[in-house]
């Protein structure tokens, strides 16, 4: 078999939007009178991730935004939502992209209630860990569902109860929402997607030397740090769904080898796509307080999320999904402050002792 170009789910979002560099996006207006937000930029140290074969840091960069009141209510405790980054950007550039604090604060003078917002970074040397459990990244999906969120209740004052946590995610982080959110609702009480990646995988397009070529050249994870954007996704991918502990330097194996495409290594990427799995936790979902998720209109990812919206739909999970006016990432600022952060102040508990 002649070798295709593999177009898999991660690199759809590239449809959407230039994301090889930093994005612009829509900034919401400045809210007259926001009370200030504090921004702590902490390490958290991931026991999911010790021993990990790609030497992923195990102490791991979290920026922690704490509400006004936060510093003069010594005794009250809030809810917590922790948001996703998406692929080839970390916790800090993110934090640009929806112009956090401006957006937070500007949330919060216009009603929502406080709450503790947490970034986690889970950038990778391949560009992200797609939030899965793999000898070879480490088990981000652990460490997002169990140290960070251990941490946080440990050291902040929070309401250490799943009803008073809220998870969310854009592109690569929507579709670590997705799949830690299935498989945790234990952890989590309500569930915000954005424009989700990787829902679904696939094969397209003919052979394409150039891509092949690329590909071929990678003998260490550092080859790959000037290559295209589709490129390094293909080896972030294969490291978080097909991780290999005897092929070193890179631990993985990639879906094509000597041009021949490889099933087992296909089938291993396509029993990732949260489009094929989630019928086996359906009932983890039914225990959600709240589900939402949006995606835009010129978004070459809006197809999977209507289906995924479809499949929640058909099996009666109250959910909402809006399709708005927008490229991949061009509104994610104003989504973050006039959407996602007041669906979590309706939706978490603030109560100290939640039911």
């Amino acid at each position: 078999m002649k070798m295709k170009f593999l177009l898999v789910c991660v690199m759809t979002a590239a449809q959407g939007a230039n994301l090889t560099a930093q994005v612009e996006t829509e900034v919401p207006p400045v809210i007259p009178h926001a009370k200030p937000i504090t921004m702590e930029h902490i390490k958290v140290h991931g026991t999911s991730l010790e021993g990990n074969l790609e030497g992923e840091a195990v102490d791991r960069e979290v920026l922690v935004f704490l509400p006004p009141s936060y510093q003069k209510d010594r005794h009250r405790r809030y809810p917590v939502v922790y948001a996703l980054h998406g692929y080839s950007i970390g916790a800090e550039q993110w934090t640009r992209e929806i112009h956090v604090p401006q957006t937070i604060e500007g949330a919060f003078a216009q009603g929502a209630q406080e709450m503790i917002i947490v970034l986690p970074d889970s950038k990778t040397v391949y560009g992200g860990s797609m939030y899965s459990s793999s000898v070879t990244t480490g088990d981000f999906e652990d460490f997002i569902a169990h140290d960070l969120v251990s941490y946080i209740d440990a050291h902040y004052r929070t309401i250490p109860n799943r009803m008073a946590r809220g998870l969310v995610g854009h592109s690569m982080g929507g579709y670590g929402a997705t799949r830690i959110g299935m498989k945790h609702p234990d952890v989590f009480g309500s569930l915000y997607i954005m424009s989700p990646c990787c829902l679904s995988a696939r094969l397209a397009g003919p052979s394409n030397p150039e891509f092949e070529k690329q590909v071929e050249s990678v003998k260490t994870p550092a080859d790959t740090a000037n290559l295209p954007f589709l490129v390094r996704a293909q080896f972030a991918t294969a490291a978080a769904w097909s991780p290999d502990p005897k092929r070193p330097p890179l631990y993985l194996d990639l879906p094509v080898k000597d041009g021949v495409a490889q099933p087992d290594v296909l089938a291993k990427w396509a029993a990732n796509a949260p489009l094929a799995f989630v019928d086996q936790y359906i009932g983890n979902l039914r225990r959600y307080r709240a589900i939402a998720m949006d995606v835009g209109d010129q978004d070459g990812l809006r197809l999977d999320a209507g289906k995924l919206h479809e499949v929640l739909d058909n099996y009666g999970i109250a959910n909402s999904f809006e399709i708005y006016h927008g490229t991949h990432t061009s509104a994610v600022a104003d989504r973050f402050q006039n959407h996602v952060l007041p669906f979590f102040s309706r939706n978490l508990c603030f109560e100290e002792r939640c039911q």
